[in-house]
């Protein structure tokens, strides 16, 4: 059943205006289940230490791969662009055999997310090869899905996109006809009639997916009755793109977007009576949600907006007409007033009064002339409990309120700017403020940093309806909810309270409100730093990092803004098993750059490299003669090696074992066995140390009870001398 939801987006001749989206809008079961098992295996990842990337993207759709950004998934083009050991999510679409051949071969980790329609038609296709007849796949040649699918069936499968191109097709045999499962229905249809007459044989095999024939048909007819349609999903998505055609055909004013943030504020007018909105297969549904809750407040905003308007437009009118009528009936009045007071009081005046009266004109005529909106500098002559008298060298001091003030530790004689807001107050009084003033300066000094495109500092001041009201010093900034972070964000509320820095990404100069993004700070904040990390690192070089995260094959080290891996195998100049046994999460060691790779954001280090080498002046360490205890880690039908230090064996011949003769090693010596070892022979060169348990014992026992116990040992056969041992043990 169809998401209706009939609410006031504007008033218009008194009525409703409903919205309405359309059945079957948003994930489809494959998408749904892909999603589910990407996360499922990026969690596994984490787990076992892998790095996780996705073949290709999992699903058109920008604002749905955010989440799997967001925990460091990257999208890769080729299996050799992935990471040594890393888990390989393969997209929703599908990819050709010899794609997972060359994942298994590189020792990746495979996920497979493909869409079950999709694999119904990878498995009819490579039917039809095997069996040798010829396949013509209806679609896209360089969508994702038609290249997975031609992959089964190699020189058998002709890739065409539409009837129109059948001329083109070979002549052929008992053909087969397939398409790709989000192929148009109604292209289907006309295709068909033209390629049985071409082919008589032809045996069609309908494998549109049925949820995509719904989906259309569903906007479709929700186009028919609409007078404006907005179809939401990713531009790359074959199956949004198809649905927006197919809606713009019944509906011209149809608009295909990303995100709330892409429809013009205007775009609902006076002509909608109905607004329809659809989305893709491959769109979250938040995301067209989202656009709901966007175009309900834009139109809810209008109607405020508009009747505020033209309430302030009229409640002004009616002031200044009062505020005209009342300072011309006063002017009047006191000029009358004035005139009659002159003529006596001039028939009356002495010269030396009439001189003193001229003197006072002058100076009146030297007093400013002010306006509302002027600036100007006054001193503070007064200052009470709820407002400041400033001198402004007008006729009258003016007024300030305590909750005009932008600074409200001011002092008798200090010199203040205010603007002026009203010249007469009805009593005589000039109004003034300095808060308009510091509003002005706060507003140019956003505007400036808009157009430098620099960021500014702002407060979660509300969660609303479609994304966080911010503060930006005293301005009202939205914040929509695709622009908060990265990823999506379930709850806008836990952003109230938080300072954060935002981009403007949008200006309403007039109402002073702007629009601005979190996420494109963070966007580019981190490429910043990750620039900077890298335009720092050169090959050879010693830096210093922190241990992060450890893979089976190495351990990741946090560089300050990018992640470089030490592989195992560079961890220790001994063999590991794991990384933790050199490291632990959380240390701040020093690491040699080994290779960068800027391109595949590849950065190799080496660990063991600063530490000294096991094998320098063993001679010193453990001269001949030397008797120590160790332990045994390794036997061999030829003898047992002891360990004498992380990365340095030695090596117990059969014959030098025990005080006599054994037949097996295992007679004499178990593993994890500490014994007592004498140095008989070391070579440096070769990484060879030779021992001996029966001259360790020989030594501790007495002469005569010794050479009385002390049988006669035959050297040992010339194939059962120890063979050349590798350089690492």
């Amino acid at each position: 059943m169809a998401y209706i939801y009939t609410n006031t987006l504007r008033k218009v001749r008194g009525d409703l205006l409903p919205c309405e989206v359309a059945q079957f809008a948003g994930y489809c079961d494959g998408v749904m289940k892909a999603i589910a098992t990407a996360r499922q295996a990026v969690a596994e990842a984490r787990e076992n230490g892998q790095p996780a990337v996705m073949l290709g993207e999992l699903i058109h759709n920008a604002q749905a791969l955010e989440e799997f950004t967001a925990q460091g998934v990257s999208v890769v083009s080729r299996p050799e662009d992935a990471p040594q050991g890393a888990r390989v999510i393969l997209r929703s679409h599908g990819e050709p055999p010899e794609t997972l051949r060359r994942c298994e071969s590189l020792g990746l980790t495979v996920t497979d997310t493909t869409c079950v329609f999709v694999r119904a038609l990878h498995e009819t296709v490579r039917r039809c090869a095997e069996a040798g007849r010829p396949v013509i796949l209806l679609g896209n040649p360089d969508h994702p899905e038609i290249i997975g699918t031609a992959g089964y069936g190699g020189e058998w499968v002709h890739v065409i996109p539409d009837a129109g191109a059948a001329e083109t097709l070979p002549d052929m045999a008992s053909p087969v006809l397939v398409a790709q499962t989000t192929y148009p229905p109604d292209k289907w249809e006309a295709a068909l009639p033209v390629l049985k007459a071409r082919y008589p044989d032809l045996e069609a095999k309908r494998t549109i997916c049925q949820a995509t024939s719904r989906r259309q048909a569903a906007a479709l007819e929700l186009a028919r009755r609409a007078d404006a349609m907005i179809v939401v999903g990713g531009k790359k998505s074959a199956n949004t793109r198809k649905l927006f055609e197919t809606c713009r055909a019944v509906c011209p004013r149809t608009l295909l977007v990303e995100t709330a943030a892409e429809i013009p504020p205007d775009f609902c007018d006076t002509r909608t009576e109905l607004l329809g909105i659809a989305a893709g297969a491959s769109t979250p549904d938040w995301s067209y949600k989202e656009v709901f809750t966007v175009m309900n407040e834009l139109e809810q905003n209008k109607v405020a907006e508009a009747e505020a308007a033209v309430e302030t437009a009229a409640q002004e009118a009616v002031e200044a007409v009062q505020e005209t009528v009342a300072e011309a009936a006063q002017e009047t009045a006191e000029a009358a007033e004035q005139a009659v007071e002159v003529a006596a009081e001039e028939a009356a005046l002495t010269e030396e009064e009439q001189n003193k009266r001229s003197f006072m004109d002058d100076i009146e005529a030297t007093l400013v002339r002010i306006r509302p909106g002027q600036t100007v500098t006054g001193s503070v002559v007064q200052v009470s409990e709820d407002e400041v008298c400033v001198n402004i060298g007008y006729k009258s001091d003016g007024l300030i309120k305590r909750s005009d003030l932008s600074d409200e530790d001011v002092h008798v004689g200090d010199q203040i700017e205010v603007e002026i807001v009203k010249v007469n107050d009805g009593d005589g009084n000039v109004i003034l403020s300095q808060r308009n003033i510091v509003n002005r300066k706060v507003w140019e000094e956003l505007m400036q940093k808009f157009e430098n495109n620099e960021y500014i500092d702002a407060v979660g001041k509300e969660a609303v309806k479609g994304g966080l009201i911010a503060d930006a010093n005293g301005v009202r900034a939205f914040v929509p909810a695709s622009h908060l972070a990265q990823h999506y964000v379930e709850k806008i509320q836990q952003f109230v309270g938080q300072p954060m820095k935002l981009k403007i990404i949008d200006v309403n100069k007039e109402k002073k409100r702007i629009v601005a993004s979190r996420k494109e700070y963070l966007r580019e904040e981190s490429a910043r730093k990750k620039d900077e990390a890298w335009s720092k690192l050169e090959v050879g070089a010693v830096v210093k990092g922190t241990v992060r995260r450890f893979a089976d094959f190495g351990a990741f080290v946090d560089l300050g803004g990018v992640d470089g891996l030490i592989h195992i195998t560079d961890m220790a100049w001994y063999r590991i098993g794991h990384p933790s046994e050199v490291l632990k999460i959380g240390d701040e060691i020093e690491v040699k750059i080994l290779n960068l790779d800027k391109e595949r954001e590849r950065i190799q280090l080496g660990y063991k490299q600063l530490q000294s080498r096991p094998w320098d002046n063993i001679e010193e360490k453990y001269p001949v003669g030397m008797v120590l205890e160790r332990k045994v880690v390794r036997i061999r039908p030829f003898g047992a090696f002891i360990e004498l230090e992380p990365g340095v064996d030695g090596l117990v011949h059969i014959s030098q074992c025990a005080l006599t003769r054994v037949a097996k090693v295992e007679d004499a010596l178990q593993p994890d066995q500490m014994v007592k070892v004498k140095v008989l022979g070391v070579d440096p060169e070769a990484h060879r140390i030779s021992l001996s348990v029966r001259e360790a014992l020989a030594d501790e026992a007495p002469a005569e009870e010794s050479a009385a116990e002390e049988a006669p040992v035959e050297e040992a056969p010339a194939e059962e001398a120890a063979p050349e041992a590798p350089a690492e043990e």
